[in-house]
């Protein structure tokens, strides 16, 4: 990866390689910035130092340090800049991070100033020296490349440090997909470097001299995500699901004839939305792909078409296919046995992208991962989503295991009450929540895009489509459903939302 990386600084060095805020930068600049990032590391990382902390601005600077630090060998933990200080904090006393890089002052940077004795925060310096060459690491054994921290169930965030193996094996999984793609493709990239898919969308363009175009950090998402499609004729989009939602009011004025790679990742993918945008990218291949953060951004992919069967999208979801080339999946009781085929069960992957572990943690590595004898003894993760494999081979999503809910006494999938919810047709979003009532028992609350006189309306089309239990016992409509920091539909702030009436 990082040679390939090298070669596209010398071979492409005149052509761009980010576009960022209206501004191209080449991979001349990027290479300067890679190599005074290198120089600077020599002289600044202390004896032990694994991890740099990096606030995940959306900025050049930023792009060239996080590079940098991996062309020096050790790996990058990216800090939310609009997260709250004391959830950057732990990250970065549990990561141990001794030196930050930061472009722009803000409350983090603040509060790692005024404990300097812990921690160095390197600002940007426009000034540095461009006239030394890139080097090579060596890297040996599973040398962590980045830290990823995601939420705990016990509000303690989770370090998953992902190994240059890991992302090595990735990419060569990735390109064994079959994509067509060289230095004159145009990849989207709109994801916060505090997300996994971030990742795919940065260096797998700079591995083939191609360029990456960001999405603004303060921008409207989905205006600026269609200002790149459409203005620059970005060829390569890896999108989470709900930005469809956002743009399909829009969906009879786009069409963009360049885009020929269309990836979802991240949230279930819903095959009415899809087949409507098939109509918009004409000369695209689609794809649904699936994986978590400790399995190396994706490791199950799926091409969608049109004329595709309806064996392949069950309860409206689309299929999200086979495992990729270095992993292995299988779907497991609630003794951890795999299930017949056909049979719903939990999702466990293993192979070459999969993490060693969470980071010093060893009750979360106990309660998530286990070893199990198929054919040949590997390590699987227990990813906490329900599937099932079908005759085909190809595994199908069936929302998360900690949104079935139990109501009164029957178990409930919260993802089949919004398939029912979507066929009414008249909202363009939809997100059902459970909460604990008054009466200490769990409700189901349904959150709508679209006018307020479909609420009531809505409820009556679900009494002709599920049974009684699965009935919302409330529903309010908003004008957008909230998204998160990755663009995925934000149920804790529903869930505020609801709490807050």
């Amino acid at each position: 990866m990082l040679e390939s990386i090298l070669r596209s600084c010398t071979q492409h060095s005149t052509r761009n390689a980010f576009f960022i805020k209206g501004a191209f930068y080449t991979y001349r600049q990027l290479a300067d910035r890679i190599a005074a990032t290198q120089e600077l590391l020599k002289h600044v990382l202390r004896d032990g130092e694994m991890f740099i902390g990096i606030i995940a601005n959306d900025d050049f600077h930023t792009y060239g340090r996080l590079l940098g630090i991996l062309f020096s060998g050790v790996a990058y933990v990216p800090l939310h800049a609009s997260n709250p200080v004391e959830r950057s904090i732990e990250i970065i006393k549990q990561a141990g991070i001794k030196t930050l890089f930061a472009s722009k002052a803000d409350g983090l940077t603040n509060y790692v100033e005024q404990h300097q004795n812990e921690i160095q925060i390197i600002y940007a310096d426009t000034s540095e020296p461009n006239e030394r060459p890139i080097e090579l690491p060596a890297l040996e054994g599973d040398r962590a490349a980045y830290m990823l921290f995601t939420s705990g169930s016990t509000g303690t965030p989770k370090g998953v440090p992902i190994s240059f193996r890991n992302l090595e094996n990735f990419i060569d999984a990735f390109f064994a997909l079959g994509y067509k793609l060289d230095e004159n493709d145009r990849f989207l990239q709109m994801f916060d470097l505090t997300f996994d898919l971030s990742v795919m969308s940065c260096l797998v363009p700079l591995t083939l001299g191609a360029c990456v175009y960001t999405v603004p950090e303060n921008a409207i998402k989905y205006m600026a995500v269609y200002q790149l499609l459409e203005g620059h004729g970005i060829t390569f989009a890896l999108m989470v699901p709900s930005m469809l939602s956002y743009l399909r009011p829009y969906f009879e004025d786009i069409r963009l004839e360049k885009l020929r790679n269309s990836v979802f990742c991240g949230e279930a993918l819903y095959e009415d939305i899809t087949r409507e945008w098939s109509a918009c990218i004409p000369n695209a291949r689609i794809q649904n792909v699936y994986g978590p953060t400790e399995a190396t951004i994706f490791c199950l992919s799926y091409d969608w078409t049109p004329a595709q069967d309806e064996g392949k999208s069950v309860k409206g979801i689309v299929s999200i296919g086979k495992p990729m080339k270095h992993t292995k999946a299988i779907v497991v009781d609630e003794t951890m046995k795999p299930v017949k085929r056909g049979e719903k069960g939990e999702l466990c992957l293993a192979g070459g992208q999969l993490t060693a572990g969470y980071w010093n943690n060893p009750e979360k590595n106990h309660e998530a991962f286990f070893t199990h004898a198929i054919g040949e003894t590997l390590a699987y993760y227990r990813t906490g989503d329900s599937a099932y494999v079908d005759a085909n081979g190809d595994f199908t999503f069936c929302g998360r295991i900690d949104y079935q809910v139990k109501i009164q006494g029957y178990r409930v999938e919260l993802h089949e009450i919004e398939h029912h919810a979507r066929q009414y047709g008249k909202c363009r979003n939809v997100a059902a929540v459970a909460y604990e009532n008054q009466l200490g028992t769990t409700s189901i609350h349904l959150f709508l895009e679209g006018g307020r006189e479909h609420a009531e309306r809505i409820v009556d089309f679900l009494k002709t489509r599920v049974p009684y239990y699965m009935i919302p016992s409330g529903v309010t409509s908003i004008e957008h459903l909230p998204l998160n920091n990755n663009g995925k539909t934000d149920r804790q702030k529903l869930l505020q939302l609801l709490n807050g009436k």
